[in-house]
């Protein structure tokens, strides 16, 4: 049974404001809720250990993820070919939120959080591309514990530089490198960790004290502060970013819903405003249109046009094949090889979300009669 940990949805009021929202469901597109095992064969992670809020994809096309809870897990994950499954690598001891993903080119890079303070786990890369309709020997992989990244202080996200071979991470206080290789942890110098990352052409952008971005250049290790001003905005909270692949446009949002692009050359430029705020986890797909999921409690998708910045509410999430399910809360994306955007849900019993946009130009079904 599917339930929610921050608020009742058997109320009167939640049951309500269900069936008013019950036509504003996933109005274009696909969506399907993938549980995170192979269906029939292994069991899905625990129900209250399966919060996915880091995701990441490496060059095969497989995406591997961590979940926070009572347990922090780490998965990976296979959709094309004749795969279809989520294989469990274990929960990391000691740990209970996954603070982000970052795959390597020899392995993949986790870091969670926990009593012990922010630490860096390694995980081989997962044999995923096999016929799991016929291969059933799922061996779990083995964790590697690199250690803490910053004595005393929890990790905030980290992201993988485009080579492969150097994750760059920040916490509360300190942004450090990681040797995929090696695993050597190496504390660079003082900047604050208020949200995610981004990697842009030149570097990571990471936000700073104010309405700033410091700037860190990966080959000579040198950050610069205060490097980037934001636009006008409301910069309270905790930036999240998209990138688009082809272009490397950066998209971040302000807490009221304001959606901005960052050119590392032209700078910021505002583009429309999501119906809801906060903006969430957003993914840019290869035609240059941008996803994301906006709102507490009950996010809804949308879509933006980044050429004319125009926002389409798309809905609250459904998945109606194998299963019926209802998606509120989502922690992370990543776009799929296919153009498909993967979504890790944030909640209990956790699936991941995959979305199928509508091509643009197809024909529209009416959406009433």
């Amino acid at each position: 049974m599917q339930t929610k940990s921050r608020f009742d949805r058997n109320s009167p009021e939640i049951k309500a404001y269900l069936n008013e929202l019950a036509h504003q469901f996933v109005r274009e597109g696909i969506m399907v809720a993938f549980p995170t095992c192979l269906p029939g064969m292994t069991t899905p992670i625990t129900h209250d250990e399966s919060h996915i809020t880091a995701l990441d994809i490496n060059s095969e096309g497989h995406v591997y993820g961590g979940t926070s809870g009572r347990q922090a897990h780490l998965f990976g994950a296979a959709f094309h070919g004749l795969t279809g499954i989520v294989l469990d690598a274990g929960a990391v001891p000691g740990s209970t939120t996954t603070e982000a993903i970052c795959c390597g080119t020899s392995r993949v890079i986790a870091f969670v959080n926990g009593p012990q303070g922010g630490r860096a786990v390694a995980m081989p890369h997962l044999d995923l591309a096999e016929d799991w309709i016929q291969e059933w020997g799922l061996e779990e992989p083995v964790l590697k514990d690199l250690g803490e990244c910053v004595p005393g202080e929890p990790v905030v996200h980290a992201i993988s530089a485009p080579s492969g071979k150097t994750v760059a991470g920040v916490t509360t206080r300190h942004l450090f490198t990681v040797d995929v290789e090696s695993g050597v942890i190496t504390v660079v110098g003082e900047a604050p960790g208020r949200g995610h990352l981004a990697m842009g052409h030149a570097g990571v952008f990471g936000q700073d004290e104010g309405t700033q971005l410091w700037h860190f250049d990966v080959a000579s290790g040198h950050i610069r502060r205060a490097a980037v001003h934001l636009p006008d905005g409301e910069w309270a909270g905790p930036l999240r970013w998209a990138r688009d692949r082809h272009s490397g446009l950066l998209f971040t949002a302000d807490a009221a819903g304001r959606l901005f692009s960052f050119d590392e050359n032209k700078g910021f430029r505002a583009l429309g405003r999501a119906h809801l705020a906060p903006v969430g986890p957003m993914a840019v797909v290869p035609d240059g249109r941008l996803f994301g999921f906006c709102g507490d409690e009950m996010a809804n998708l949308f879509s933006c046009d980044t050429v004319s910045g125009s926002f389409t509410n798309l809905g609250v999430a459904a998945s109606i094949l194998e299963q019926r399910r209802y998606g509120y809360q989502f922690g992370d994306a990543v776009t799929g090889p296919d153009g498909e955007i993967v979504f890790g849900e944030d909640d209990n019993g956790g699936h991941l979300w995959l979305y199928f946009p509508k091509i643009k130009g197809a024909i529209s079904t009416p959406l009433t009669p």
